[in-house]
């Protein structure tokens, strides 16, 4: 089922893709959108990997082996990885507040990351409660995807969305601290490779097109309101961890 699903929304990606899609057709016709299929590369070959490393016998012998080496070294767990999944879209805040200006103003970037959280929370949690994935340590059924790692390359693809033209490194250290959240997982014994690789995807396609639709949303949704105030700050309840957004209009 998760993989019928997912392999759905990869039609449906590159379907667009092609440029059977009316909306953003539209608004690339009005250079409000840039979109290059070639963007869907790298989520895709991520994803795709993921999805048939659930049923390929050669890919979940790969993920059993990554595990065993990442068991015969683990001394002890570190929980890093459930703060710096958040670190690559909140640096993008950071920076702005200490005046590096990125692409878009508070408003702009705010609905975008907005969107992506939204894309990619719905289609992880879709995908959890529709899987059966045992998590390497045994304690769920819901290893597939990783959340942690969709969250932290959904932020690097936004801090470089956001930075790429005022310096690359930006992308780049936001891009190792999503690789390093994905890493931590398997260390940690909490997610396989194969839920590592396609959180990675699913984070890095859910900012691009929350980019793509971006002037649709602003124009259809949000007009001429302006945001005036606003801030996202990471919680923990002593079970979960999770993001609480506020925003006044």
């Amino acid at each position: 089922m998760n993989r019928t699903l997912i392999l759905l929304f990869l039609l449906f990606c590159i379907f667009k893709a092609k440029g059977q899609n009316t909306l953003i057709d539209s608004l690339a016709n009005k250079k409000t959108v840039k979109f290059k299929y070639e963007s869907l590369i790298i989520p895709t070959v991520l994803i795709g990997y993921g999805v048939f490393g659930l049923e390929n016998h050669s890919l979940k012998i790969l993920n059993e082996s990554t595990q065993n080496e990442f068991n015969e070294h683990i001394d002890s767990k570190f929980t890093i990885d459930d703060f710096s999944q958040y670190s690559p879209f909140l640096s993008v805040y950071a920076l702005n507040a200490f005046g590096n200006k990125g692409k878009n103003n508070f408003k702009d970037r705010t609905i975008i990351l907005g969107t992506a959280y939204l894309i990619m929370g719905g289609t992880v949690n879709i995908l959890k409660h529709t899987g059966n994935v045992e998590r390497p340590d045994g304690s769920s059924k819901n290893s597939f995807p990783s959340g942690h790692t969709a969250t932290a390359f959904m932020g690097a693809e936004f801090l470089y969305q956001e930075y790429k033209d005022v310096s690359v490194w930006y992308g780049i250290s936001g891009y190792l601290i999503a690789t390093g959240t994905g890493i931590f997982r398997m260390y940690n014994n909490r997610h396989w490779l194969t839920d590592v690789a396609t959180g990675a995807g699913i984070g890095i396609l859910s900012t691009k097109i929350a980019y793509w639709l971006h002037p649709f949303i602003k124009k259809s949704i949000f007009k001429d309101k302006e945001v005036t105030n606003g801030i996202a700050i990471p919680f923990y309840n002593g079970r979960e961890f999770g993001l609480g957004v506020t925003i006044t209009f």
